[in-house]
């Protein structure tokens, strides 16, 4: 399944599922939660009803003009993961991890598909980085590595824009990592069993102005999706719709020389293989 949150024309939420290229299915319509957070809170009786709903195929409308939302509106954790690609690490300085490097991002830091990230006036030194994203389907505390993947629902998309500047103000990430509408979530929601197991093997790619900035796969993560679950539900128990942004290989900004910003009237993607593309423009905050 491909699911898609997006914005009718009164502004009300709904979750749609993507069928071909052009025609989405309101699943809401067909009588289904009006967000994947709540679809997830249903269990494999939601995903059910998604598969039943998408099978009947009514309720179609055209994809194009729509309002993306991000996939998840109201996650109650999100893990980000920094220094997950061994190129990545050195290209910062750091040496390769010994356990993963967890931080937070919070959903006012990120918009939908579609929407401007905001650079904000306090900086320019604003950095892509292109994330592939687990989200959680079923919860539980102190998951063993080998049951992990079981409780991956799918998998979407980020970018983890960064204010370079401030995020190595201290030895704590947050700040730079957090900034109002600093990063894209979406465009929409892949099944796990639309994918290779932990998402493995996929071509991950970030693009600015159409010129490819980073170019890795999923394989060459230093902790795999199942290890990353296991990590983040040693400390509290994950529950459903939380997600785990797994990092970024080589190729940001930062590491440039010259650097390499984002800038007012750029436009950036992120492109994994069998997900999708995340496309955002970049705007100066007013």
């Amino acid at each position: 399944m491909r699911l898609i949150a997006f914005q009718d024309e009164n502004g009300a939420a709904r979750l749609g599922a993507r069928v071909n290229d052009h025609t989405l299915l309101d699943l809401t319509a067909a009588g289904l939660p009006d967000s994947l957070d709540e679809l997830l809170r249903q269990g494999d009786g939601g995903f059910r009803a998604a598969r039943a709903a998408i099978e009947r195929g009514q309720h179609a409308r055209p994809l194009a003009g729509l309002t993306y939302l991000p996939p998840v509106l109201e996650p109650a954790k999100a893990f980000a993961i920094g220094l997950n690609y061994v190129d990545h690490a050195t290209e910062s300085h750091f040496e390769k991890p010994k356990h993963p490097v967890i931080f937070h991002r919070y959903p006012s830091s990120w918009v939908a598909h579609g929407q401007p990230l905001v650079r904000p006036h306090v900086s320019d030194q604003f950095d892509y980085e292109a994330e592939l994203v687990a989200v959680i389907g079923k919860g539980g505390r102190y998951i063993r590595q080998e049951d992990a993947l079981d409780h991956v629902a799918g998998y979407t998309l980020f970018n983890d824009g960064s204010l370079r500047d401030h995020q190595f103000r201290s030895n704590q990430w947050m700040m730079g990592k957090n900034f109002d509408r600093s990063g894209g979530f979406g465009p929409e929601f892949v099944s796990a069993d639309e994918l290779p197991p932990g998402a493995h093997g996929l071509r991950l790619q970030c693009r600015l102005n159409g010129q490819v900035v980073q170019d890795a796969n999923t394989r060459d993560m230093i902790f795999d999706v199942a290890t990353l679950v296991a990590a983040c539900s040693e400390a509290m128990a994950l529950v459903p719709g939380d997600l785990i942004i797994t990092g970024t290989p080589a190729g940001v900004g930062l590491a440039r020389k010259p650097p390499l910003w984002m800038k007012p009237g750029d436009v950036c993607e992120v492109e994994v293989e069998g997900v999708g593309v995340l496309r955002n423009p970049i705007v100066d905050e007013r």
